[in-house]
């Protein structure tokens, strides 16, 4: 395994080297709607159809029509968050353990990197809204709904706020903390509730009314970050009536559906991942083990379901194969939820080989990984956010996860 682990401290040199050069801005797949050439055409703006047919025409098409169409390089708050979080691991990584320096950089240069990026997000709130929040830098248009660029998710939110705890308690910056904490007062005041028979669920944004499970243990993840500074009853209450409306969903094998709207249609892997990790964590910041069940059956229904242990290739669907579409946000999302649910040491196998394959077949000379592969083609578009900023967030568990541990990666 240490050829693994060598390889993935070089990977991980290599893409903060690429991503550092480029600023931490580059396209996203969902971003067309940013073409300077679409936005001076007025009547293509208003239609919901013609939005929705460029944005799915921008992500699937394997070649990058973007230069053209005049989509400009953006930093998305999201990603940021994602930066900041893997960066933050990183530091934690080498301090104490100087031979990981010669890959990963020193402590200083990495906390300089955590204050720069933290600094960033402080920047990049969405404004007008009861608190901290933060949301996509395109417009985006779904079947069912529109949002505007800016508008704040609690998806993004949720990726912010934990990252710039974590900063905060590298830091000591009280600016990190304050922003992060206000950010109760964004989940619980400004996102819709869609109730149900026990407890309610989150609203995917302030401008929607749709339940999406993993959006709404997002916020319940959140809610419960905030909780163990701040031990307002009032966040435990909402995150445990949000949780328990999710669990009740659960089928008795452990599958978790997607949406209210979906529901059993279709269920992917890192949707699921983000459940079983907001669960995790609900249980541990606020001390309730209510969920210790749910949790058991989501893991089991997840790692038995969503990967080819043979190969490593993490399944987009559960239903899948693990030839039709592979996309690495899968697999990087996987090693946050292992590190997250305590399973990351027991499939310590399978991560090596997920790293593996990922390395041998998504990543490209310049160190940054490519987009998806797809019925044995890959779009090799490269994509700041999906999967880069994903990748380093991923990897950077595993790192972390060796390095407490103990393992020389040298």
């Amino acid at each position: 395994m240490e050829k693994i682990e060598r390889s993935c401290l070089e990977s991980v040199k290599n893409l903060r080297f690429y991503c550092e050069s480029q600023q931490f801005k580059g396209w996203d797949p969902y971003d067309g709607l940013n073409s300077k050439v679409f936005q001076a055409i007025p009547f293509l703006k208003k239609s919901a159809l013609c939005r929705l047919v460029v944005i799915q025409g921008f992500k699937r098409c394997p070649v990058n029509f973007r230069p053209i169409a005049l989509v400009p390089k953006k930093y998305n708050a999201k990603g940021i968050g994602l930066f900041l979080q893997a960066y933050c691991n990183l530091y934690k990584a080498v301090k104490g353990n100087p031979k990981l320096e010669v890959s990963l950089g020193s402590p200083e240069n990495l906390l300089g990197q955590v204050r720069e990026l933290a600094d960033l997000l402080l920047v990049l709130q969405s404004k007008g809204y009861s608190g901290a929040c933060w949301g996509y830098d395109f417009d985006w248009q779904s079947r069912a709904f529109f949002l505007p660029k800016g508008t704040p998710t609690v998806v993004a939110t949720a990726f912010v706020v934990e990252a710039l705890l974590d900063a905060y308690e590298l830091t000591g910056e009280e600016a990190y903390l304050s922003v992060a904490l206000s950010s109760a007062k964004f989940i619980l005041q400004d996102l819709n509730r869609i109730q149900k028979p026990e407890g309610f669920m989150f609203s995917y944004s302030p401008l929607d009314e749709r339940a999406v499970y993993n959006a709404t243990l997002l916020g319940s993840k959140t809610l419960a970050l905030i909780y163990q500074y701040v031990k307002d009853e009032s966040l435990k209450t909402a995150a445990r009536a949000s949780v328990q409306a999710v669990c009740n969903t659960q089928h008795a094998n452990g599958a978790i559906p997607h949406s209210d709207q979906v529901g059993d249609a279709w269920r992917d892997n890192f949707h699921t991942g983000f459940k079983l990790e907001c669960i995790a964590l609900y249980q541990k910041y606020c001390g309730d083990t209510s969920f210790a069940d749910n949790l058991d059956r989501g893991y089991g229904y997840w790692i038995d379901h969503f990967f080819v242990k043979e190969s490593g290739i993490a399944k987009y669907y559960d239903t899948s194969d693990g030839t039709d579409l592979i996309d690495l946000h899968c697999m990087a999302q996987a090693i946050p939820t292992l590190y997250k649910t305590g399973h990351l040491e027991e499939n310590m196998p399978l991560v090596d080989k997920m790293i593996s394959w990922a390395i041998s077949n998504m990543l490209s000379p310049q160190g940054y990984f490519y987009f998806q592969k797809k019925r044995g083609r890959v779009n090799k578009i490269c994509y700041m956010r999906w999967p880069n900023a994903w990748m380093l967030y991923g990897l950077s568990y595993y790192i972390l996860f060796k390095a407490l541990r103990g393992d020389e990666m040298d």
